[in-house]
């Protein structure tokens, strides 16, 4: 077995050195994927409710009735904004998350520093994650708010 010549070794070793610096960032895109996940299969729902009222507003003739489902479609569109600005803020830490092992990566084969760059980059990815937390908080207040359970009143 040959030695590897000094240089390389360096190398290899910068190498392996940057792999462990980037593997944190690398669980953290797996949570941001999972986030996504239960964002986008929140949207999806919050819409598929959406159009069941929205053909049920439509085939509604009671003035009460309609203006019930109108109130809730009301909430529904708000809550679906909310889940969109979530998903946006959450895309967007997994992006700068993306940027920073892709800068690593750089560093250790380019032999290039951006130490400058990598902590702004993570600091502004998590302001961004918490705001679309934060966001989320809300998009299930306003469910949960909404929420009624049992027939309607003045049935049953």
């Amino acid at each position: 077995m040959t030695p590897i010549p000094g240089d390389l070794h360096d190398a290899v070793s910068n190498v392996a050195y940057f792999i462990q610096l980037s593997v944190a960032p690398v669980f953290l895109l797996t949570g941001m994927g999972a986030m996504l996940g239960v964002l986008t299969s929140r949207l999806s729902r919050i819409i598929d409710r959406a159009r069941i009222l929205e053909e049920q507003y439509a085939a509604a003739s009671v003035d009460g009735r309609r203006a019930a489902l109108h109130a809730t479609l009301r909430v529904l569109s708000q809550r679906a904004r909310l889940v969109s600005w979530s998903i946006s803020l959450c895309t967007t830490c997994a992006l700068f998350v993306s940027t920073i092992i892709v800068l690593l990566f750089l560093e250790a084969l380019m032999s290039t520093y951006f130490r400058g760059v990598v902590p702004v980059l993570f600091i502004i990815g998590m302001l961004a994650f918490i705001m679309g937390l934060l966001i989320f908080l809300r998009e299930i207040y306003l469910a949960t708010a909404s929420l009624r359970i049992g027939p309607p009143e003045g049935e049953g």
